[in-house]
């Protein structure tokens, strides 16, 4: 699915703890118009669960979430400006 995505942008959060990537994400995605694809990449565990609670939160739409296995493991998020 994702070479399919039209990329708006691409937000690198590799190294960050909570709550800095949602954070980040949250202004990021701020600048983008409704139906942008914001592409986020972060190392932080939790990140999943945190996506996946903020978008449901804001009404933005997590398209994708995979894995990438990197040292350290990546987390890369597609999401979709509501």
């Amino acid at each position: 699915m994702t070479e399919d995505l039209n990329i708006s942008q691409t937000l690198d959060q590799k190294g960050l703890l909570c709550p800095l990537p949602i954070i980040n994400t949250a202004k990021e995605i701020s600048k983008l118009s409704s139906g942008q694809i914001l592409k986020v990449i972060a190392t932080d565990p939790g990140a999943p669960i945190d996506f996946e609670g903020w978008a449901h939160t804001t009404g933005n739409i997590l398209l994708e979430s995979t894995v990438e296995e990197t040292s350290p493991k990546s987390f890369v998020f597609h999401i979709q400006k509501k």
